[in-house]
């Protein structure tokens, strides 16, 4: 089990059409904590042209999935997320949704056919990118993670979690202070108002000052 970072402020605001986004993390700034990988559903269509096809009654089978996800009932939603894709299959979200369910449940190989199945939708579909770098990090394939990540930010720069993750793997794995302090800026920009990741910014920002003022004297 990868040590993580959790934080349960890092909700994005909720749209049609939803996608489940999983968040990795530990709880303080302190000493890292082993910890579970959490999925957590979010809503999240805006600006897919996708979205204004779906008729009424798809919406209403999603909207209810995504609420089920969310209560926990991970059984019940799978079904649910399998029958929504035997009616509308060319919606990657719900591929997403079933990734994260099968990752919760330490199946690794269906969470990885999930995403795969998202991604021959649409190749650059950043939620879909996100979880595969999330599959790649807790395997222990940290660059292949970041190169996950850093492809879903740039398919779409406000993806808020990827710069979040690729903060935590950057802190936490790489070992790079920067990047990570660059990252969850960016996330902390997107999102704001996210207090624990306020306290992991003040932290990184001292520990590179830090580390600049060490290699000058070194110089």
């Amino acid at each position: 089990m990868w040590l993580q970072r959790f934080t349960d402020k890092a909700v994005l605001r909720l749209t049609l059409l939803g996608l489940a986004l999983a968040v990795s993390g530990c709880a303080s700034n302190g000493p890292k904590s082993d910890g579970a990988d959490r999925g957590r559903a979010e809503q999240s269509a805006a600006g897919d042209p996708r979205a204004a096809e779906v008729p009424p009654e798809a919406l209403t089978m999603y909207e209810q999935a995504v609420a089920v996800m969310a209560s926990g009932d991970f059984l019940d939603a799978e079904l649910r997320f399998k029958e929504f894709l035997l009616q509308y299959p060319g919606y990657p979200g719900a591929h997403v949704n079933l990734a994260i369910i099968h990752a919760t449940n330490n199946n690794y190989d269906n969470a990885r056919a999930a995403v795969d199945a998202a991604l021959a939708i649409d190749p650059e579909y950043a939620p879909a990118l996100n979880q595969l770098g999330m599959l790649h990090r807790r395997n222990g394939n940290f660059l292949e993670a970041e190169a996950a990540y850093l492809k879903a930010v740039t398919a779409n720069p406000d993806y808020a979690l990827a710069h979040y993750n690729l903060g935590v793997l950057n802190e936490l794995y790489l070992q790079q202070l920067d990047s990570a302090l660059q990252h969850f800026e960016r996330y902390q920009a997107i999102v704001g108002g996210d207090e624990q990741v306020e306290k992991w910014i003040a932290d990184l920002q001292r520990r590179v000052s830090a580390a600049q003022r060490t290699a000058n004297i070194a110089e």
